[in-house]
């Protein structure tokens, strides 16, 4: 059996909006019965958070829109890159840091950012800060929840877009 495709998606801590990432694209991925097909985890690009849980409002916030998550923080490294073929990242430095990380691994994995893939935002020219999903970390519940529904409609798009590539 052929080795699934990877997706790492990142952010900065790895603890409010790549987890958040993760567990939205397993579900789309699930209910579109690619999970065998693809394999889905998450990073940050910063070491703050290494080994600690999901920020309590993004697991309150998953909880409450019925997704399920397991997750312990991590950072990404060079060595990732190896194994992954889509880096899916949050925002613009983000995408600029793993641009660096991916350079000094010398592999060839696809970078793109989350939102790029939400179809509203199609003639966007990636990196763009208008396809940030802006970090809640210091934000309310509500900062939450609109951070899920970014990342719902761009799951959804990528999902589609993953079932053309692997057909």
């Amino acid at each position: 059996m052929p080795k699934p495709y990877q997706v790492t998606v990142i952010c900065l801590g790895n603890i409010c909006r790549s987890p958040i990432g993760e567990a939205v694209l397993r579900d789309r991925l699930a209910a579109s019965g690619l999970t065998a097909l693809v394999s889905v985890d998450s990073a940050g690009t910063g070491d703050w958070h290494l080994g600690q849980g999901a920020n309590v409002k993004s697991i309150t916030t998953l909880t409450q829109y019925g997704y399920e998550l397991d997750h312990t923080a991590r950072q990404i490294t060079p060595s990732w890159f190896a194994d992954i073929d889509l880096a899916l990242v949050m925002d613009t430095n983000n995408f600029a840091d793993v641009a660096a990380l991916i350079e000094i691994s010398g592999a060839q994995v696809e970078l793109r950012m989350m939102r790029s893939f939400d179809p509203a935002l199609s003639g966007i020219v990636e990196p763009d800060p208008a396809l940030d999903v802006p970090d809640p970390y210091h934000g309310t519940m509500d900062d939450f929840l609109t951070v899920l529904r970014m990342i719902e409609a761009a799951s959804d798009g990528l999902v589609s877009e993953l079932a053309l590539r692997l057909s």
